[in-house]
C-alpha cells in the first residue's frame, strides 16, 4: 500500500492531506454530537416533574445541570416563562435557531474534502497521461513499457481520490443523520414543553 502511495507521484500527498483534514473534522463532529445526546424521554419527566413539584425555577436548574441541545432550548423558553408562553416560544425559536448552527459546524469542510479529493485525483491522472505521451515522444515508441508509468501514475491518483471521497461521505452522511435526529428531538420536545406550560397556566387560572 504505502509503495502504490509513492509510486502516485506528487498528487498523492495532498488528497492525503484532505483524508486527515476530513477525518479530523468528521471525529470531532462525532465527539460533538454524541455528548450532545440525552435521554430525552428521561429528561422530559425530569422537567415534568420539576414543574409539578417545586416550579420552574427547578425546571431551568435541571436544564442547566442536563447537556445538549434539547437541554439548551428548554432552558431558553423556561427562562422567559414569566413572560407568557409567546416569550416562551420565542426564545425556544431563537435557541433552536443557534443550536442547529452549532450541530452543523464544519460540516461544510466535510463537503468540501469529498469534492476536492477526486478532483485532485483526476488531476493526477490527467498529469499522469500527459507524462505517457511525454515519455511516447522521447522514446518514439509506444511499447507498454514506456507508457506503463504513466499510466499507473494516472490510475493510483484516480482511485486514492475516490476512496478518501468515499471515506469522508460515509463519515458526512452518518453526521447528517445525527443531527436531523437531533433536530427532530429539539422539535418534538420543544411541542411537548410548550404544551406542558400551556396546561399549568389553564390550570392556574381555573383555580
Amino acid at each position: 500500500m504505502v509503495q502504490y502511495f509513492l509510486d502516485g507521484g506528487p498528487f498523492m500527498y495532498p488528497i492525503l492531506g484532505l483524508l486527515i483534514f476530513g477525518l479530523g473534522f468528521g471525529l470531532e463532529r462525532v465527539y460533538t454530537l454524541f455528548r450532545a445526546s440525552v435521554n430525552t424521554k428521561k429528561f422530559m419527566t425530569d422537567v415534568r416533574t420539576a414543574l409539578h413539584d417545586e416550579g420552574r425555577d427547578k425546571a431551568v436548574e435541571v436544564c442547566s445541570n442536563t447537556r445538549g441541545p434539547v437541554a439548551e432550548i428548554f432552558h431558553a423558553g423556561l427562562s422567559r416563562s414569566h413572560r407568557g408562553i409567546e416569550a416562551v416560544e420565542k426564545g425556544i425559536e431563537n435557541a433552536g435557531t443557534i443550536e442547529m448552527a452549532f450541530l452543523e459546524k464544519n460540516m461544510v469542510w466535510l463537503s468540501t474534502v469529498v469534492t476536492l479529493a477526486p478532483m485532485l485525483g483526476f488531476t493526477g491522472t490527467v498529469a499522469g497521461m500527459i507524462q505517457a505521451f511525454d515519455d511516447i515522444k522521447a522514446a518514439n515508441d509506444i511499447s507498454p513499457a514506456v507508457v506503463a508509468g504513466g499510466i499507473s501514475i494516472a490510475l493510483l491518483t484516480t482511485l486514492f481520490g475516490l476512496v478518501v471521497a468515499i471515506i469522508i461521505q460515509t463519515f458526512q452522511n452518518f453526521l447528517i443523520s445525527r443531527v436531523d435526529k437531533l433536530i427532530i428531538d429539539m422539535e418534538e420536545n420543544s411541542v411537548m414543553l410548550i404544551d406542558e406550560l400551556v396546561e399549568i397556566e389553564m390550570a392556574s387560572e381555573q383555580e
